[in-house]
């Protein structure tokens, strides 16, 4: 496949920037308007969905670290290695300021009321209500590492060194439920469902609890770190990266344990750095390390190019809401948006 075929999605339905420093994270806005990407140097790019000239915003004093759709409909939330918890929209506000400790993670909920906004900072997890309210501070035994809420913004899942730790955000008293596996802990996805909880690892494999009876799950084999952790929107299937391919861990008929994993798009020996499953569809996009982002549908192991090599490894990878949009970044600072809606 020449990479003028394989850009075709890209130069047909897509419009992209060469932003100058490494993408970090990327995200839609919860009402769907625009998709932001936040950089190595701070800036946070807002591009909007119609089209039309992208916004460049000063953010962080540094790098920015994480970034998440606000709990309002068209902002954003970030954190960066200046020790800011900021949130960008019209104007750039601070939500919260810890000094010299980096805001590594950040995570968001929306709910039509108050909604939920939540950061990691060293072993916290500092919550606030939709409006930038501080709630409660939770803390961990060592450093987050990941943060996760659930679908029904009722808990908070945080990542860290032999574990992860299971908050109710509504809880009077609070008091973590432990999951506890030895180890390092490098990032964490919730089921759908909520009933499945799954860690990355830093010896290059997946741990998982089944919290309505306390199984354990453990998924191995993998010859990188896994980076990107994304579950189907039914929750069946776990996409991951960390190999050639990419991974997929089946969460249904006793799955994981004794079952195999099922592996796309995979064979030029290129590693699948990102992955994000589809909002809507079984189906699951995943980036690689030299720049190759592809389209997967998971039931009829079809795969469709959607931007071909060269720009640099696929370091950020997020749909719309209605997976209408995706958008993606590379270690390079090229990032694009490509439209899948159907077009006249």
């Amino acid at each position: 496949m020449s990479v003028s075929t394989a850009d075709h999605i890209l130069q047909t339905r897509g419009t992209a920037h060469e932003l100058g420093a490494y993408v970090v994270a990327v995200a839609f806005a919860r009402g769907g308007a625009t998709a932001a990407f936040a950089l190595g140097d701070g800036t946070v790019h807002v591009a909007p969905r119609t089209g039309g000239k992208w916004q460049r915003i000063e953010v962080h004093d540094g790098a920015a670290l994480a970034l998440a759709p606000d709990a309002g409909r068209e902002a954003y939330v970030c954190g960066g290695d200046d020790g800011n918890f900021r949130r960008v929209g019209a104007t750039v506000e601070d939500i919260a300021g810890f000094g010299m400790k980096w805001v590594e993670h950040v995570a968001s909920f929306a709910d039509g009321r108050a909604g939920l906004l939540a950061c990691a900072v060293g072993r916290h997890v500092h919550l606030f209500d939709g409006a930038g309210k501080r709630l409660k501070t939770l803390d961990h035994p060592s450093s987050v590492t990941g943060l996760a809420i659930d679908a029904k913004g009722k808990r908070v899942a945080a990542a860290h060194y032999n574990g992860a730790s299971i908050w109710f955000v509504a809880a009077k008293t609070d008091s973590a439920r432990k999951l506890e596996w030895k180890g390092s802990h490098t990032g964490i996805a919730i089921s759908p469902d909520g009933d499945a909880v799954v860690t990355a690892m830093q010896e290059n494999a997946l741990h998982g609890w089944r919290l309505s009876d306390g199984q354990h799950m453990r998924m191995t084999g993998y010859p990188a770190k896994t980076r990107a952790l994304s579950f189907t929107r039914t929750g069946k299937w776990l996409a991951t990266s960390g190999a050639e391919s990419v991974v997929l861990w089946p969460f249904f008929g006793g799955g994981p344990m004794g079952k195999a994993p099922t592996e796309l798009a995979g064979g030029d020996g290129q590693g699948c750095t990102m992955v994000a499953c589809h909002p809507q569809h079984d189906a699951v996009a995943a980036g690689f390390s030299d720049g190759l982002v592809v389209l997967a549908d998971i039931n009829a192991a079809r795969i469709l190019s959607v931007c071909g090599p060269g720009r640099g490894a696929i370091s950020a990878l997020a749909w719309s809401a209605d997976g209408a949009h995706l958008a993606f970044g590379t270690e390079t600072g090229f990032a694009a948006l490509v439209d899948f809606s159907q077009q006249k």
